[in-house]
């Protein structure tokens, strides 16, 4: 062989070793990265108010005085090797976007879960923690009386509660961070219909009421849907270990049972760890669609239960129906349970009272409210304070997060959000399971559906507020926003029970005519 053909033989002979060792190397790195299990981490941290500290709820002043069962946040870490996302369920009525940002960044300093990352979703419990809606500047500049309302004529947050609310948050992600071990994942629908009605209903002059009263005989039917979905997400731990419940369900958590209370949800808790026999297993519950969803059926005969009673009912159907899921749905291999996150945020507009509104709102609130009737002067007094507000903040930041853990995909809004926009996310998300999560990230009070600002609309949710005052038409852009979202990302594939093996005979005791005789 001359000594050109030999060298180019030789060549050609290393470049395929060469290419041939790639490959090997990119089919390893393949196999690591297919072989990667998920990793999950749950942690749970007190946030129960102190007996004398405001009651949220409503909007005006009330105090707690009584304590039946402690409020938490509930957080879980979810690591598929190369992202983490943490989901938080907090017992409290909603959570503001400077608590946001605050708890976010220190989140990201202590373990470096980026901010997009981290869901924070209130449950909305009307017996939780102080917590006024303003945020940080809102009436400043704004005049004595005003300055007066928003202080001694509504609920404010408690600055030292406000403080130990982040630092639970952060505590909650940072130990879950910590805790995360490898795990098998399944996720499942239940179906629970006693429970959450629509508190709004058709009445015969055309308009639309909130709670007209059971036995109103001008009521016609109920003016929207339910969503009777119980989204369960179950993690195991790789010797079979039940590690901790993810659970979304859309109704009102105003079942308060008299004093200090996580709602429903903690009945909902107790339920699932009586059931599972884990007496401290964590339950993070995400807030469904449920703006115009309660515990309260408008349509009833029957008086309501007292509300311990009907703090039973609520959190032990939805718990023991998250129970049932967990018995039937199928655990993952822990592979194959890719993690995502995508964000969109926008300014905006605030729908405004008319000057003329305004001055005799100013004029009302200056008067005794028995003069002026104690409704009539809270609504005026609500628009002192968002004419204040808007002045200060004209426009509101909406931040819609699209969370995908492997099949599911959690879809958020920072809003008590109509239920109708919830299934409509859900129909227009090509995710197997999508759970809207309301009251995520921020608050912009009720937001209603076009349809329900129309002229046969109507009802407590509309009523202009500094709590709700969010521009029409806003809401459907958050349903957009989140359809949108979720159709750039591809759901992870639905644990399936092995396939049934070929068919070869009948069963010889089962394959007989009838023996007559």
């Amino acid at each position: 062989m001359n000594l050109p053909r030999f060298l180019s033989v030789l060549v050609v002979s290393l470049t395929l070793d060469l290419l041939a060792g790639c490959s090997l190397l990119a089919q390893a790195a393949s196999a690591h990265q297919a072989a990667s299990l998920l990793k999950a981490g749950f942690a749970e941290r007190d946030i129960t108010p102190d007996l004398g500290m405001e009651a949220p709820g409503n909007y005006g002043k009330a105090y707690h005085q009584s304590f039946h069962d402690p409020c938490k946040v509930r957080a879980v870490v979810f690591d598929d090797g190369t992202r983490r996302v943490a989901l938080v369920g907090i017992d409290i009525l909603f959570i503001t976007r400077h608590i946001t940002r605050e708890a976010r960044q220190a989140i990201v300093k202590r373990c470096g879960i980026p901010p997009e990352a981290i869901l924070l979703g209130a449950s909305h419990s009307h017996s939780s923690g102080p917590i006024g809606m303003s945020e940080p500047g809102d009436f400043d500049q704004a005049s004595p009386l005003v300055k007066d309302l928003a202080t001694h004529k509504s609920i404010v947050s408690n600055p030292g509660y406000t403080q130990r609310l982040i630092q639970q948050i952060v505590e909650s992600v940072v130990a879950a961070n910590e805790s995360r071990i490898e795990a098998k994942l399944a996720v499942g629908w239940g179906h629970e219909d006693q429970v959450s009605f629509n508190r709004r209903l058709r009445m015969k002059g055309g308009l639309t009421f909130s709670h007209p009263g059971a036995g109103n005989p001008d009521v016609l039917g109920y003016a929207g849907p339910i969503d009777p979905q119980v989204g369960v997400i179950g993690v195991w731990d790789l010797k079979g270990a039940l590690m901790g419940v993810v659970v979304n369900f859309a109704c009102h958590a105003t079942t308060s049972p008299g004093g200090i209370s996580a709602s429903w949800v903690g009945s909902m808790e107790q339920t699932l760890r009586a059931a599972t026999g884990h007496g401290a297993l964590p339950v993070v519950f995400l807030q469904g669609a449920s703006g115009d969803i309660t515990q309260v059926n408008n349509l009833s005969r029957f008086q309501n239960p007292d509300p311990e009673d009907w703090w039973r009912i609520v959190g032990g159907r939805i718990g023991a129906e998250a129970y049932k899921t967990l018995l039937t749905i199928r655990r993952g291999a822990g592979r194959d349970v890719p993690l995502d996150v995508k964000v969109k945020t926008w300014m905006a507009q605030r729908r405004l009272p008319s000057e003329a509104k305004v001055q005799q709102a100013a004029q009302q609130v200056q008067k005794d409210p028995k003069e002026v009737g104690e409704t009539e002067w809270t609504f005026a007094k609500e628009i002192v304070l968002l004419d204040a507000m808007a002045r200060a903040r004209p426009q509101v930041e909406l931040e819609v997060q699209a969370i995908q853990v492997g099949p599911v995909l959690l879809v958020t809004n920072p809003a008590e959000y109509f239920v109708q926009y919830g299934l409509d996310i859900k129909k227009g998300s090509p995710f197997p399971f999508t759970f809207p999560v309301e009251l995520a990230n921020g608050i912009v009070g009720y937001v209603p559906t076009e349809e329900a600002m129309g002229p046969n609309g109507g009802g407590y949710e509309t009523r202009l507020t500094a709590y709700s005052n969010l521009a029409i038409g806003e809401g459907r852009r958050m349903a957009d926003a989140g359809i949108e979202l979720a159709n750039q990302m591809r759901p992870g594939p639905v644990p399936q029970p092995p396939s049934a093996p070929p068919f070869r005979a009948p069963w010889a005791y089962g394959n007989k005519p009838p023996e007559l005789k």
